[in-house]
């Protein structure tokens, strides 16, 4: 055992006092050593751990062990160091699984409706704070000098931080000062507007958890280097399976703008005896599944279909009608029967009792992960509708500047970056969350294989970092709005995956006599 707590202590770069390494030598398990070294490193975010320091944080190392599934293992932990606490034991994810079809699905956590105080959304910060924290440690760029914010001195040296973004402004002399904040406090860093980093740094926003390197005291620091959580995939699986997932997102169903004989293609293409077609063993439905009643001022007059039953049931026709050896799954937007605010349970059966009803029909929350499964292989899909996209394009120069709205996966690219589907939490009135005090359900904990949004109108695939991006088209021409924004919607594409060869196809089902390729509204 004790070659294998040298080799663990090494590959993350912390330093043990004797009586804390003597403690792990002590466990018969090296999975339990593991994690109690993981959850310790992140939890305090110092790579030197004593006794000493365990004592002082005694709040943090709870935080940090008491989700171990073995109890026991954990009493005896701190039982050792002499600490007290009150042992609470973590419920596991919500898990559906279907082994014979072929997937698992991880639900998020939407918890149950509560009266929420303030210190339920200060326990969300701190929880989310947490968890890039310890994605961030991962880092060897970081794992050199890494130091709390709180324990900085008044001597000048070259440091490693981890920090979330709570203020940025400029200076007279056009210079950023960024003020990050960790658990154990704050500090202003310096970046000067003729670095090589002011742009990366000029791209950070409010809530951004990030890791950074420079040098300085406890009253300035000066940025060196930025460091986002990112995501990356190092290996592309591929099933041995000759088989195709389609993507589909915001059919409106009930809106005055939507498009059946559009949507009648698709349905008799997924049907037939196209090669493509009789491939396809998974539809991911990607929220906004109904247009909804009310979810915008004077929304009524443009709706074919004017209550939420009546949507849902035009819906429940077009699903029943594709074939049942397709497995679909449907998560929530927020023009769907639940609420706006993120994440969102599964649809409501209120409102949509048609829906469980279809057999092969899976409905679930948004987010939520997807994992399709061959043998030993495993092929991860987050699907997130996409609400907060749009503050991300408001923030962000790059996306600003760039016309992100017509090519949706230069957005996606900075929720990977970031690990987070809803990075800026404070800035839109388009971001609405539910806070959770143990753990921030949109943080990207796990990365995906494929992540596929909605919301945008748009049809895009791209890759970032291994990570394959897929956005979805809708099913509705463009709307009032739409057409006041500028914005032109692409209706009717349906990204195409193979899982044998990783090669995506867009198919175009669009009627020419119902709108045109710009979305713009045809019918007379």
């Amino acid at each position: 055992m004790k070659e294998e707590i040298l080799s663990l202590i090494r590959e993350r770069g912390l330093l043990l006092e004797k009586e804390v390494y003597d403690l792990f030598e002590s466990f018969d398990d090296e999975k339990i050593a593991k994690k109690i070294l993981d959850g310790l490193g992140k939890g305090l975010g110092e790579k030197f751990i004593t006794k000493s320091l365990l004592n002082k944080n005694v709040k943090s190392v709870m935080e940090s062990v008491k989700s171990l599934e073995d109890g026991n293992e954990v009493e005896k932990i701190v039982v050792k160091l002499g600490l007290s606490f009150e042992l609470t034991r973590k419920k596991p994810v919500e898990e559906k699984t279907k082994a014979a079809e072929g997937y698992k699905i991880f639900y998020a956590d939407t918890k149950p409706d509560k009266k929420l105080e303030v210190k339920d959304f200060t326990g969300h910060f701190r929880a989310r704070y947490t968890q890039l924290q310890g994605i961030l440690m991962q880092r060897r760029e970081l794992q050199q000098n890494l130091i709390s914010i709180g324990k900085i001195s008044s001597d000048r040296a070259s440091l490693a931080i981890i920090g979330i973004v709570t203020e940025k402004r400029v200076t007279k002399n056009k210079n950023l000062i960024i003020k990050f904040e960790d658990l154990t406090g704050e500090i202003n860093a310096l970046v000067k507007h003729d670095s090589e980093i002011f742009e990366k740094a000029d791209e950070l926003q409010l809530d951004d958890v990030v890791g950074v390197r420079g040098s300085g005291n406890r009253d300035l620091f000066f940025v060196y280097d930025i460091f986002f959580p990112d995501a990356f995939v190092s290996e592309k699986i591929k099933f041995d399976e000759d088989i195709n997932i389609a993507f589909v997102s915001d059919v409106h169903c009930g809106s005055g703008r939507h498009l059946p004989r559009s949507f009648e293609n698709f349905l008799e293409w997924i049907s037939s005896e196209d090669e493509e077609a009789k491939k396809v063993k998974y539809i991911f439905f990607n929220g906004d599944n109904v247009d909804g009643v009310g979810i915008f001022p004077n929304q009524e007059a443009g709706l074919f279909l004017k209550s939420m039953e009546k949507q849902y049931e035009m819906l429940a026709g077009y699903l029943n009608r594709i074939p049942k050896r397709i497995t679909i799954f449907m998560c929530p937007g927020q023009h769907d029967a639940t609420r706006v605010a993120e994440p969102q349970p599964i649809i409501s059966k209120k409102y949509a009792p048609q829906l469980y009803e279809i057999e092969n029909l899976v409905l679930v929350t948004n987010p939520a992960m997807v994992k399709l499964t061959e043998r030993e292989k495993e092929m991860k899909f987050l699907m997130y509708h996409g609400a907060a996209m749009n503050a991300l394009v408001n923030e962000v120069k790059e996306l600003r500047m760039g016309n992100a709205y017509d090519r949706p996966s230069l957005i996606v690219k900075h929720i990977l970056k970031r690990r987070h589907l809803a990075p800026m939490h404070g800035v839109s009135i388009s971001i609405v969350y539910i806070p959770n005090a143990d753990r921030d359900p949109m943080v990207i904990d796990e990365v995906p294989d494929v992540i596929v949004t909605g919301d945008l109108h748009k049809a895009d695939v791209g890759s970032y970092n291994g990570i394959l991006m897929v956005s979805n088209s809708c099913w509705q021409a463009q709307t009032s709005f739409e057409e006041t924004v500028g914005h032109h919607p692409d209706p009717c594409k349906v990204p195409l995956l193979n899982l044998k060869t990783r090669n995506v196809k867009i198919l175009d089902f669009r009627d020419e006599g119902e709108v045109d390729e710009y979305g713009v509204w045809k019918v007379k």
